[in-house]
């Protein structure tokens, strides 16, 4: 029941999201200096950005900047509007959106596999610890999980063969760190 109440209040949240906000899949796009570089004529590093929802043929500096800085720099538009630069932006937000959407369902399965496993360890590792015992090298070990093993594959269980995988990856880990730490040798 716990995952069918996360789905829907995350089904909620990105229902809430999509339609609360709306964003243009046109634009245009335009970067021009500061009006007071042009009429100070001082060459200042100020930039403005101006966007505006216009055809592509009106993506320019009469169409999107003058409208709103025309009284500013009226009589001097000949010398600000070749400073602009203008650039038609067509996007598709809906895939962005389904892409986000994917991301976080992802991300959300990991999280839940994560909590799976971190339930399932103190299962594997009760048995573990009450049967564990410290093997000094590969040799050992064969020749002493030999009838265990045995024992494991009649039996069938999962979890047994698990538990004897994660034993092994740990002695291993131990014995490398012990080569790399205290020997100063690498295993083959």
């Amino acid at each position: 029941m716990f995952p069918k109440y996360v789905l829907l209040t995350f089904l909620a949240v990105c229902a809430c999201l999509v339609s609360g906000q709306s964003y243009e899949d046109k634009r245009c796009k335009c970067v021009c200096p500061s009006p007071a570089a042009v009429l100070n004529n001082t060459a200042g590093s100020d930039r403005k950005l101006y966007i505006a929802n216009v055809p592509p043929n009106k993506c320019n500096c009469d169409g999107v900047i003058l409208p709103r800085v025309g009284e500013e720099v009226k009589g001097r538009e000949q010398e600000f509007c070749p400073r602009c630069e203008c650039k038609y932006e067509n996007r598709n937000t809906t895939i962005i959106k389904v892409v986000v959407i994917i991301v976080i369902w992802v991300i959300m399965l990991l999280v839940v596999y994560m909590g799976f496993l971190i339930c399932l360890d103190p299962l594997i590792n009760k048995r573990a610890k009450a049967s564990y015992q410290e093997h000094t090298n590969e040799e050992d070990e064969s020749s002493s999980v030999g009838p265990p093993l045995a024992a494991m594959g009649a039996r069938g269980n999962v979890l047994n063969r698990v538990t004897h995988q994660q034993d092994k990856w740990k002695r291993q880990v131990r014995e490398q760190r012990r080569n790399i730490y205290d020997r100063h040798t690498m295993l083959n």
